[in-house]
């Protein structure tokens, strides 16, 4: 099963020549499927996501123990690098098993390239499905007091009482210095007493303005 299907390096009749491109567009149908199912992901990328094994096994085929053409594929490659958007670790992982499976598939080992293409896709899938990395769900609190209000640890017992986690990143003045700004990063106990913890706050800075923001974005690059 793991053996090459025939000798990619002697000369392909028609036929091995499609079943090679069928296996590649198979591994990458099931990649798309798992980015899919993993994350967001936009049509043109699910399908760049199919045609990419395919187009990486032709590559394979042309170059064919040619040490010169090799050469200026890896050449060619490096140009199409600066010429994409930088990606999430997510995205760059499923290129590069895109990419795997189409130069195994290339060298005729069609089995070996079905094996690695389902092995990291069902990884992949499990560990999504079971939360696996994920962080407490953080927001962006945004506070504004009067200039003559000491902010230090004037929020410290609400804070204790409605969330698990908070952090102060930064102070800010407003209003030609008449106010001040606290961002902070909070993890609420109960996402359900939300409002009842702005209730507070409000109380608490003489209810000027408040600003709570979902989804604290995270680093994803590699």
């Amino acid at each position: 099963m793991l053996s090459a299907l025939f000798d990619s390096l002697t000369s392909l009749t028609a036929g091995q020549a499609l079943l090679l491109i069928l296996c590649a567009a198979l591994c990458g149908l099931m990649i798309s499927v798992t980015a899919m199912l993993t994350g967001s992901c936009s049509k043109s990328f699910a399908i760049s996501l199919v045609a990419l094994p395919v187009i990486v096994q032709v590559v394979i085929l042309m170059v064919n123990g040619n040490l010169g053409t090799g050469v200026a594929v890896m050449g060619a490659f490096s140009l199409i690098r600066f010429r994409s958007v930088p990606g999430s670790s997510r995205e760059i992982t499923l290129v590069f098993l895109a990419m795997a499976a189409g130069l195994a598939t290339g060298m005729a080992y069609a089995g070996y390239g079905f094996l690695i293409t389902l092995c990291v896709c069902a990884l992949l899938v499990l560990l999504f499905r079971t939360g696996y990395g994920e962080q407490k769900r953080q927001q962006c609190l945004r506070v504004t007091l009067a200039e003559d209000l000491d902010y230090t640890g004037v929020f410290d017992d609400l804070f204790d009482a409605y969330t698990s986690q908070h952090t102060l990143e930064g102070v800010k003045t407003t209003n030609m210095g008449s106010m001040f700004e606290l961002r902070y990063t909070v993890v609420l106990k109960e996402p359900k007493k939300e409002k009842e913890f702005l209730d507070a706050l409000r109380c608490r800075n003489g209810n000027l303005t408040l600003s709570l923001t979902r989804g604290v974005a995270g680093k994803e690059e590699l």
